[in-house]
């Protein structure tokens, strides 16, 4: 694992010591780790909302759709359970 320094402003460094004295995170370390992750999470969905919006209109999803969709599982999870 590789380390970095930071430097936050006293007002930024009391909210990370605040959350970790709360007991929801071990170190600062961990906060920030976790808000990164957050990030990367959030970075994708966009992308793939992107994507999606970027991509030809799909058939819309109708009853009729759903229905199919609930019968393809069905008939999968019968499938799965003789074997």
């Amino acid at each position: 694992m590789s380390t970095m320094n930071i430097s936050l402003p006293d007002t930024l460094k009391s909210f990370v010591d605040e959350q970790v004295a709360q007991g929801s995170y071990s170190t600062s370390s961990e906060y920030v780790r976790e808000l990164i992750r957050k990030d990367q999470d959030r970075l994708q969905l966009r992308g793939l909302l992107l994507a999606g919006a970027a991509s030809a209109p799909a058939a819309p999803a109708d009853p009729a759709y759903f229905k199919g969709l609930r019968d393809r599982v069905r008939k999968v999870a019968k499938v799965g359970a003789r074997g």
